[in-house]
């Protein structure tokens, strides 16, 4: 079994195991339209954000990357701090542009840095909300904090493969939601090649990063609850 930590800030990240291994005048010519949305990725806040989202209504988040698109599932009514942060940060367009910077294939993905290295975030920290009410598996959508639970912010952590039960054993990253569809998308980040982390000396930066586009948020009456 692997024990892996999921981290944010300037922490080196540690994996424990028990096998080591463009005459008249021309017309000015059209601007092309950019490629994504204008990204808010170089934001900051001072403190977390108010809570704005009403718990009693359905949330989801459609994460756009250059490599498909997967739907996230909100724990609105669990975990209404962490949703108000990821709704906030997505709706500010935060995420625009960031890439999917970490990837231990059977464990999961981390994204949500600015810096697109694991040492960025939005400025301020939120505590955490916890226990958790679903355990860690493939699909869980969870916040990467400095091995304290209080230490979150804006990178997250999809659960990709079976090692991610392990942390179930330390149940300390807050969970955000679920992948609701677009899992084989979810699947194929996971598998794409990997080179050593400058920063951290992990061998888990993507060879070819896949970026964020945009992450929108559907928000509609009460429906099925967090469960589904």
């Amino acid at each position: 079994m692997l024990r892996h930590h999921l981290t944010n800030g300037l922490m080196i990240v540690s994996t424990l195991a028990l096998l080591a291994g463009c005459g008249n005048a021309a017309s000015p010519k059209p601007q092309p339209k950019p490629a994504t949305p204008a990204s808010g990725r170089n934001l900051r806040w001072s403190k977390p954000p108010a809570m704005t989202i009403d718990t009693s209504d359905v949330y989801q988040a459609t994460v756009n990357t250059t490599d498909g698109s997967f739907v996230i599932h909100l724990f609105t009514k669990h975990d209404p701090v962490a949703v108000n942060n990821f709704v906030f940060l997505a709706r500010h367009r935060f995420f625009n542009g960031d890439i999917i910077f970490r990837v231990i294939k059977p464990f999961m993905f981390q994204t949500g840095d600015p810096n697109n290295i694991g040492t960025g975030g939005p400025g301020y920290e939120w505590n955490g909300e916890l226990p958790i009410s679903f355990p860690y598996q493939p699909g869980i959508v969870a916040m990467a904090n400095a091995n304290n639970p209080n230490t979150n912010g804006s990178q997250f952590f999809v659960c990709t493969g079976t090692e991610s039960e392990s942390l179930n054993s330390d149940p300390i990253y807050t969970e955000v939601g679920r992948v609701s569809s677009g899992m084989p998308v979810v699947e194929s980040i996971a598998s794409g090649a990997v080179k050593t982390n400058p920063v951290t000396g992990e061998d888990s930066y993507p060879v070819h990063p896949v970026t964020i586009n945009s992450i929108t948020i559907q928000q509609s009456p009460s429906g099925p609850p967090d469960a589904s």
